[in-house]
């Protein structure tokens, strides 16, 4: 899962930027790398270790549920708890992370 929604994120990019301001392979917000303890978001190992973490949290959150915590990855977990569930906006998003995760998880041996 944390494959595909680096693919999607960053398409593999560590010094990828953008124009919201989120850094990185899983392009973490500036408050969410700090929140995270983040000191290098450019560093892939600690981009990745809290865009990872983050993700956990999101899925404890929302009891396992896969499409509700990508969804908060992408829009925060405050809009999915406004929405009771997937918002619009991030419909496509959890969509196409699936859909990368599920060609991944394909051609895994």
């Amino acid at each position: 899962m944390i494959r595909s929604i680096i693919k999607l994120e960053s398409s593999f990019q560590p010094y990828s930027l953008s124009t919201s301001g989120a850094m990185g392979l899983m392009q973490l917000m500036p408050f969410t790398a700090d929140w995270l303890s983040v000191t290098d978001p450019y560093n892939i190992e600690q981009n990745i270790r809290g865009g990872t973490e983050y993700y956990r949290d999101q899925l404890a959150k929302f009891d396992g549920d896969v499409e509700k915590a990508l969804a908060a990855y992408n829009k925060g977990p405050n809009t999915v708890i406004k929405y009771g569930g997937v918002p619009p906006q991030a419909e496509s998003y959890v969509k196409r992370v699936l859909q990368y995760y599920q060609m991944y998880k394909a051609s895994q041996y």
